[in-house]
């Protein structure tokens, strides 16, 4: 038996295959775009071909993420946060806080025994700090967005932007480029900006991060300026899995088996 777990966010679109065992038989993240539904159905196909078999040999489904409910012969829709906790838990064991910055939210949620949900927090109403806001800001810096990772390393001080807003933000980035800033402290300072408007939203669940296992999930987990600038502000080493990405349409596929094996 299979299950597949379906996470579609607004930028883009992640689907996960297990087996009853919990293993990963094949992932995809394919660009969500402007047509939410094609994205939906080129991720299943391309899982589907993965494994070597035909959509209906799929036991059951579950979706996750702003589009859940687009997700079509689903058995049922779950909310981002308990997906995201049960996959970090699958892949990251004893985890206790998961900071998540997807395309155009971030959360932070506390784990408890079993990985059981015991607080969350969201900023849902601003695209500052998430991946949309590094997206601005590669293209105003004319660089790509998978090269903001490696470009503040060498920083020796980082310029501070003042705004957590999006278009106040670039606008001074635009400011320090003018100055003749170099990239790597602009860089650094985007990295930094994204870290501070984090730790509000992490400390609003977890007051005392002391000796607390913290891991990230989420595409932006795989820039590491971000994930060192966060450690840094949060003063606690942050563990990331292989494929941030997929956290939450694994957490879709383990509940998807665990619902199906109920139901059975």
């Amino acid at each position: 038996m299979v299950y597949l777990g379906i996470d579609i966010g607004s930028l883009s679109c992640d689907a996960v295959i297990i087996d009853s065992g919990g293993r990963i038989l094949a992932w995809t993240v394919v660009p969500t775009g402007a047509k939410n539904l094609e994205a939906i159905e080129r991720a299943r196909r391309e899982v589907v071909t993965m494994v070597g078999i035909e959509p209906e040999a799929i036991a059951a489904v579950v979706s996750t993420g702003y589009g859940r409910d687009r997700v079509a012969d689903r058995l049922s829709s779950v909310t981002e946060i308990s997906c995201h906790a049960r996959g970090i838990i699958a892949l990251l064991p004893g985890t206790q806080l998961v900071v998540d910055i997807g395309g155009q939210d971030s959360k932070a949620i506390r784990l408890g025994e079993a990985g059981r949900v015991v607080d969350f927090a969201m900023n849902d109403k601003c695209a500052a700090g998430t991946g949309r806001f590094l997206e601005v800001m590669a293209r105003v810096l004319e660089v790509d967005i998978g090269q903001l990772g490696e470009l503040d390393s060498s920083a020796r001080e980082s310029l501070t932007l003042s705004s957590t807003c999006t278009v106040f933000a670039e606008s001074e980035v635009v400011s320090a480029i003018a100055d003749g800033a170099e990239l790597s402290e602009i860089v650094s300072g985007i990295h930094r900006a994204i870290a501070r408007r984090t730790v509000a939203l992490a400390k609003r669940v977890a007051p005392n991060l002391t000796d607390l296992k913290v891991a990230m999930s989420g595409g932006v987990a795989r820039n590491k300026g971000v994930v060192r600038a966060l450690g840094r502000a949060l003063e606690v080493s942050i563990s990331v899995p292989p494929e941030p990405d997929i956290v939450g349409a694994l957490g879709a596929a383990l509940i998807a088996r665990d619902k199906a094996t109920r139901a059975s």
